[in-house]
């Protein structure tokens, strides 16, 4: 049925939907999973990274999380190079609006303006849309620590802990059960780890195929800091997610 209203993304399908968003979107869930958490005292982004080839060289930087100005990061998860280009277009709109007003940007505006730039390329003959997920964390004078998801569509929305890529419903319902409003970064974290875990395809999990980051402030102003392997492999024997070393016999 959906073969007639498929080819265009300015076609709606009699039940009012957009297929090639829809088509996006099942992009974003064969990607590796990412999860975000707000704690009381910061924002904490994991992600999965997935090791395609034993032959490939790992990456000394990030692959799941980026950052865009000095109070605003994110997670990632769909099409590489779509994300890309839209990460360029944060970067540069919240430096424009940091040299025109001298302050950093308010969070949900930088969200917002990201956003209409995704929607525009459901819009128009031509063009598809971009096929990957985001979750923004970041800190503003106005509102605090933020969580914001933005899909494919250009729809945004606040969240306290939120799941994009694969398995994410399995990963919402668990956020679901386990998440607390009090909770504090390195709880979150954990529970972070957790999560990704269960989202992963493989039972193993070591700082060689997950990352994780953070927002939080500190005297100086807002921080964004990415997990050393040293310090995320504690953090996991902490939460009890490392595989036990073999007994001998």
């Amino acid at each position: 049925m959906s073969r007639r209203y498929d080819s265009r993304t300015t076609i709606f399908s009699p039940e009012g939907r957009l297929y090639q968003v829809e088509y996006a979107m099942e992009a974003i869930g064969n990607a590796g999973a990412a999860v975000g958490i707000l704690a009381k005292d910061g924002v904490v982004l994991a992600g999965e990274k997935r090791v395609t080839s034993k032959l490939l060289q790992t990456s000394k930087s990030t692959e799941k999380m980026y950052k865009i100005d000095d109070h605003v990061a994110c997670a990632v998860a769909g099409i590489m190079a779509d994300a890309n280009i839209l990460i360029n277009t944060a970067r540069v709109h919240a430096q424009r609006y940091t040299f025109a007003y001298q302050e950093p940007i308010p969070v949900e505006q930088l969200v917002q303006s990201l956003c209409d730039t995704k929607q525009g390329y459901t819009q128009f003959g031509g063009l598809r849309p971009f096929g990957v997920s985001f979750l923004f964390a970041g800190w503003d004078k106005n509102y605090g620590f933020q969580l914001c998801m933005s899909d494919p569509s250009g729809n945004y929305g606040g969240w306290k802990a939120a799941s994009i890529g694969a398995n994410n419903a399995t990963a919402q319902s668990m956020l679901k059960q386990e998440y607390k409003e009090d909770m504090s970064r390195e709880e979150a974290a954990e529970l972070a780890l957790k999560v990704i875990s269960k989202s992963m395809e493989t039972s193993v999990i070591s700082h060689e195929k997950v990352e994780l980051a953070e927002i939080f402030l500190t005297p100086s102003g807002v921080k964004y800091q990415v997990y050393a392997p040293d310090a995320l492999d504690k953090l996991l024997q902490k939460a009890n997610l490392t595989q036990p070393a073999p007994e001998s016999s």
